[in-house]
Parts: C-alpha cells; structure tokens; sequence
C-alpha cells in the first residue's frame, strides 16, 4: 500500500515537472515590454518630457502628421524637440510643454507636420526626441495612412502655395 502511495506521488511529480518546467526557463511574454496599440511608446532615458503612442500618418509618403501624447511630469516647463533626418537636411521642430501636463498631438489638437518625410504607409521613419539634458533618443516610429477610421481627419492637408498679387497697370485701348 506505501509503495502504491510512493508511486502515486511521484508519478504526479513528474507530470507536474513535465508540465510546468518550460515555464521555469521560458521568458514570459507579460514581462516583456511593448506598446499596446499603433503607435511607439518612446524610451524616456532620464528625459524629463514622455512621448507615447507616437505614429505618422501620411498619404503620399513625402509629408506626414507627427500624432503623439506628450507628458510633462515636472513641475518646470520644458521644450521638446523633435528633428527628422540628419545633417544639413534635417527637418527640426520644437514643441514647448507647460509643467503638470499632458499635450495631445493629433485627434483634440493639431498634430505636428513633418515635410520631407521620405517614408510610406506601413513603414517606418527615424525620429529624434530630445528633452532637458538628456541625450536624443532615436526611435523608428511608425508610418501610417488613414484606411483606419479613426485616423481619419489626421493626413496632412496640402499647403497653399500663395500666387502673384495681380497690380492694377496700364491697359490696353483698342
């Protein structure tokens, strides 16, 4: 009878191990980090300004709309500065964000328009962030169009180029 209740034990020991030990060395995937939705939660490195759920929606891959939440957590105002591409033709924007607030880029707000975007819908483009002190983090943020409905109002509308003012002159008499 001991010997059948030894067996019984072990016999449920070993189908535990069997069962449970990939757990033991297997990652867990909750553990991983990664954003929930379209968008880039962008790594903050000791920045004092957050970006998250930052895409671009574009349609033409040549000019795109930069929709993001930018979080300020301190108690001082801080600028943020957003530079596309490098070198001479580097395409910088700078973004001043009150203290104890978060700014909305995109659906309540204007998003930010990035010209020269050289990157098409289902792609993606290099972005620095930069805020206080901290170092620029680069970060391949995602390129989107508006087939989705709810970006629907977010692709940038074309810039009116302004004409020639027509001056009143001399005109002919037949």
């Amino acid at each position: 009878m001991k010997s059948r209740l030894v067996a019984a034990v072990a016999l449920g020991a070993a189908v535990m191990l069997g069962t449970s030990g990939c757990a033991m060395t297997a990652p867990q995937a909750t553990l991983i980090p990664y954003s929930p939705a379209d968008g880039l939660n962008i790594p903050d490195h000791g920045a004092p300004v957050l970006i998250r759920n930052a895409l671009v929606i574009t349609d033409t891959g040549e000019t795109g709309n930069l929709v993001a939440a930018v979080i300020n957590p301190t108690d001082q105002p801080e600028t943020l500065t957003i530079q596309l591409g490098e070198g001479s033709t580097a395409n910088s924007l700078t973004l001043d964000v009150p203290a104890n607030t978060v700014k909305s880029l995109g659906a309540n707000a204007e998003p930010l328009r990035l010209d020269g975007l050289g990157a098409r819908p289902g792609s993606t483009v290099a972005i620095s962030f930069q805020s206080g002190s901290a170092a620029p983090v680069v970060a391949e943020v995602p390129v989107l169009n508006d087939n989705e409905g709810y970006y629907s109002g977010l692709v940038p509308t074309p810039q009116v180029t302004p004409t020639g003012i027509a001056t009143p002159g001399a005109t002919p008499t037949p």
